[in-house]
């Protein structure tokens, strides 16, 4: 390989580490109604917040044994649906994504992604804001080494299709999470090894809210509060906004506590899945960087 090969394929990643897609990011309102109501009202004048059978912990059930953690109802919820997630064979959203990193709340990011869960492989197509739409990025489990493979629109596209270590310190720079933590049942997994810690615990509230709206679906809001800060919780407020046809979780959000007494919650991060598609058969096809309807080149 060349001098100017490699010097090339450098300047590609340093590129294409500013758009990179899992960090999200700056004030930007998203243009989704989350309005919870319900049996508890609104949701403590906090922002606002993120389904195949009913959603198996409704408010209407029996309650819960005195000593049991609040947490579990929800807990339960989360296996049930595990379950339900994995027997997806793969789906289709649009991702719209917002990140705090290094104290700043970035702008969303809006992203057409295919997800095939055996083996995991992911297709992101950028769609905004402008500065980013057309780039893409594919990761495949255990292909090409571990590595992704992307490509950048504008000057950056000269550069053609670079493989990049999803997480080594240019995919990572800007982002919460690399994109091998992408997905739903990744999601669901992680808020079930939160929630298992958190029963640990005490000093625990969790609500549940029916009537909340993400892009025009129907949801309810399981609302958790860690009241007092604490070395053991990983957040303030989170809260799930589960599709109730769906039963999955098609929004996620998390708040730090204030970062001055009095003030509001401060947003650490925020995931919405929008118009999910189950089921549609996926092949190698589609997340191959030879695929005819993508731009990826191979130098």
């Amino acid at each position: 390989m060349s001098l100017r090969t490699v010097l090339g394929w450098c300047a590609a990643a340093v590129a294409l580490a500013a758009w990179l897609p899992w960090g999200s990011a700056a004030g930007q309102q998203l243009p989704i109604a989350a309005t919870p109501t319900g049996r508890a009202g609104m949701i403590n004048r906090l922002p606002p917040a993120a389904g195949h059978a009913r959603i198996a912990a409704r408010p209407q059930q029996p309650a819960a044994p005195a000593e049991e953690h609040p947490l579990m109802p929800a807990l339960r919820w989360a296996y049930s649906g595990l379950k339900r997630l994995e027997d997806i064979q793969d789906y289709s959203a649009i991702m719209v994504k917002r990140e705090r990193i290094d104290g700043e709340l970035r702008e969303p990011e809006y992203m057409y992604a295919k997800v095939r869960h055996r083996p995991l492989s992911v297709y992101l197509r950028f769609l905004k804001p402008e500065k980013l739409a057309g780039r893409e990025v594919i990761w495949i489990e255990g292909a090409n080494k571990g590595k992704m493979w992307a490509h950048g629109t504008g000057v950056e596209k000269m550069f053609g299709t670079v493989s990049l270590d999803p997480t080594g310190p240019i995919a990572m720079r800007g982002n919460r999470y690399p994109i091998t933590e992408i997905g739903v049942l990744n999601l669901v997994r992680r808020l079930i090894e939160v929630a298992e810690g958190d029963i640990q615990y005490g000093e625990c509230e969790v609500k549940f809210f029916e009537g909340a709206k993400i892009n025009g679906r129907s949801c309810t809001c399981i609302q958790v509060v860690h009241p007092t800060p604490r070395r053991e919780f990983l957040f303030h407020v989170a809260r799930i906004y589960v599709d109730d046809e769906l039963n999955l979780p098609i929004r996620y959000e998390a708040y730090d506590w204030p970062s001055e007494p009095g003030g509001p919650p401060q947003l650490t991060e925020e995931y919405t899945y929008l118009n999910f598609k189950l089921n549609n058969g996926f092949t190698d096809a589609d997340f191959d960087i030879n695929n005819p309807n993508y731009q990826f080149k191979r130098r």
